[in-house]
């Protein structure tokens, strides 16, 4: 469902329902462009582990990495 911002303060209680219980995604639209969404609490855990395992992965790949140093050395360094 894709709905303009203008229009969702008068239909807010219908979008959270189509959300939470009938499994939808709503985008709210300003001049005809996708801002945001809504989206169950159980797609944005699905999202928010995603993002935990990219943000472990990067951080795998950056300890790999040469000349890296470890949040220790660089508060040593940098110490006022």
């Amino acid at each position: 469902m894709e709905i303009s911002i203008t229009k969702i303060r008068d239909n807010l209680a219908d979008a959270l329902n189509r959300v939470a219980y009938g499994g939808e995604r709503v985008i709210l639209q300003r001049r005809g462009k996708g801002v945001a969404a809504l989206v169950s609490m159980d797609e944005l855990a699905i999202l928010e582990e995603l993002e935990n395992r990219a943000d472990i992965a990067a951080a795998k790949k950056a300890l790999k990495e040469k000349g890296g140093i470890t949040l220790a050395e660089y508060r040593r360094k940098h110490r006022r």
